[in-house]
């Protein structure tokens, strides 16, 4: 596995690269993952035109004052692997940003969850707007959140 190395992508290197090469490039080391990965402990790991995969491990540090992990670390995975499904049709010179996000939490998460994977996958993509929805599981495949996403597509801004 490549070593991991947070940041944001320079405009320039955005327009110059379609989505998908740029998540795969993430994937690679090639490029930064984005900072919020690093602040709460997870990781793009797999890519492919309209689907992607980010885990996670949820810790005590996750924890909200009820003694469970916040919801908004459900809530960023699925965001982030939602707008990416659909960040993966994105073409060279445009980009997209997420206008919408509607999460569902089926089950609490805690530290003794294990590792958590959020699945986005792409439902509809049009010329400036594109939906995609997504699941949050453990390793066994149990539900914990489950979420839907509009996203408008823009261009690039250099």
């Amino acid at each position: 596995m490549p070593s991991l190395h947070f940041g944001v992508v320079d405009p320039a290197t955005l327009a110059s690269h379609d989505g998908l090469t740029l998540l795969k490039g993430m994937i690679a080391g090639e490029f930064p993952q984005p900072p919020i990965s690093e602040a709460l402990g997870f990781r793009l790991v797999e890519a492919e035109p309209t689907r992607v995969v980010f885990e996670g491990t949820p810790e005590l540090r996750h924890y909200n004052p009820i003694g469970v992990v916040h919801g908004g670390f459900a809530a960023t995975l699925l965001d982030s692997a939602l707008a990416c499904a659909i960040l993966s049709t994105i073409l060279k010179g445009e980009t997209s940003t997420t206008l919408e996000l509607k999460l569902n939490f089926v089950r609490p998460i805690t530290k003794d969850t294990g590792p958590v994977r959020a699945e986005g996958r792409l439902i509809h993509r049009g010329r400036s707007v594109a939906t995609s929805e997504g699941d949050l599981k453990d390793a066994s495949g149990k539900l914990y959140a489950h979420a839907t996403t509009t996203c408008m597509i823009i261009p690039v801004k250099i």
